[in-house]
Parts: C-alpha cells; sequence; structure tokens
C-alpha cells in the first residue's frame, strides 16, 4: 500500500488529484492522508469537504485525518511507500526538523521508521530561500526522494519551487529501489 499525503498548497491540487487519480488506475492500493490545513479550509481552489470526498471516492478508504489515525503507519500498519503530494515548504520545515504535530508528518515520522522511501512533491513559494536549507537538509536524509523541481515562475515568483507533478509515479517506482530521479533542480 501507498500513502499519498496531500498539505495545503491548494492551486496545485488539481495535478495531485491528476496523479493520485493515475496512480490508483495503475492498480496502486491507496491511503489518502491529509493535514489539518486541507480537511478544515475552504478555498477558491475548492471546499475542504470536496478534496475529502473526492480522495476517499478514488482511493476507497477513508481519509487519516487525525494524529491518532497517522501513527499507527510505520509499526502496525507499513507503508510500501509515502508520498507527501503536495508538500508545502511549511511540512518540509516541520519534517526536517522533527516536528511531526499533523497527520501528515506524524505519517511521515512513524513511515521512516520502518526504513521506507518517503517521497516529496514539493510546492513552496520560498524553495530558493527561506526553505533551501530545509531542502538541503531532507536532500541528506535516507530514504527520502524528491519528485524533480523546476522554478515556479522565474520572473513573478524568483523563490518559488515546484515539483513536475508528472514525475511522481516515476519517482515513486524509483525510490522504491533507493535512486533518486535525476535531475533533481530541472
Amino acid at each position: 500500500m501507498i500513502g499519498f499525503a496531500m498539505c495545503g498548497s491548494f492551486c496545485n491540487f488539481e495535478n495531485c488529484f491528476k496523479e493520485l487519480e493515475r496512480m490508483v488506475k495503475s492498480g496502486e492500493d491507496v491511503l489518502p492522508i491529509m493535514s489539518y490545513n486541507v480537511i478544515n479550509t475552504d478555498t477558491r481552489f475548492g471546499k475542504a469537504k470536496d478534496f475529502i470526498d473526492k480522495a476517499q471516492r478514488l482511493c476507497g478508504k477513508k481519509v487519516v485525518c487525525t494524529l491518532e489515525d497517522a501513527e499507527p503507519l510505520g509499526p502496525k500498519i507499513p507503508l510500501e511507500c509515502l508520498c507527501i503530494c503536495p508538500c508545502t515548504g511549511n511540512t518540509l520545515a516541520k519534517l526536517s526538523l522533527g516536528i511531526c504535530d499533523t497527520p501528515v508528518t506524524l505519517s511521515a515520522k512513524a513511515h521512516l521508521r520502518n526504513d521506507r522511501p518517503l517521497v516529496i512533491a514539493l510546492a513552496s513559494n520560498d524553495g530558493l530561500c527561506g526553505n533551501a536549507e530545509n531542502f538541503g537538509r531532507m536532500l541528506a536524509r535516507r530514504n527520502v526522494y524528491f519528485v524533480p523541481l523546476r522554478q515556479d515562475d522565474a520572473l513573478k515568483k524568483p523563490r518559488s519551487l515546484v515539483c513536475e507533478f508528472s514525475l511522481l509515479a516515476d519517482t515513486v517506482e524509483r525510490a522504491k529501489k533507493g535512486v533518486q530521479m535525476q535531475p533533481i533542480l530541472l
């Protein structure tokens, strides 16, 4: 089973759900996981309830959205791989510092205890400034893999990074073999 954790980079949800659907259609057994922001925030990109319903419909499973539901994902419910798609800069910072106060960060901590791959599909407006240090710290961690990244908009948002969502499945397959997809920066 693969975990698919979503954080609040809502403008990227269309791409994330496209990849989730692709993963399920390819035959993967997928467990949806959502951060508190995702399950509690309505935005111009959609309503929280609709995101929850869509993930549950696609995966055929209840969304993991509490710390109590996330904690067993390492020791009692091992995942083959955990994807955080999208991973916000806030979540990246928490992961790099060992903070696990959301269902997504606790799932990642519990999952990494099993020495299995964590795939990060980063979408951060400060990936090349405030979060550059966290990005570097996570690059050095064992069993952490990044979906290849590019600048979001080099002129208007010169410090913003976003992953190439269409490379998520390839990144997961390589991560299962212990290989980081290259190039990491497109």
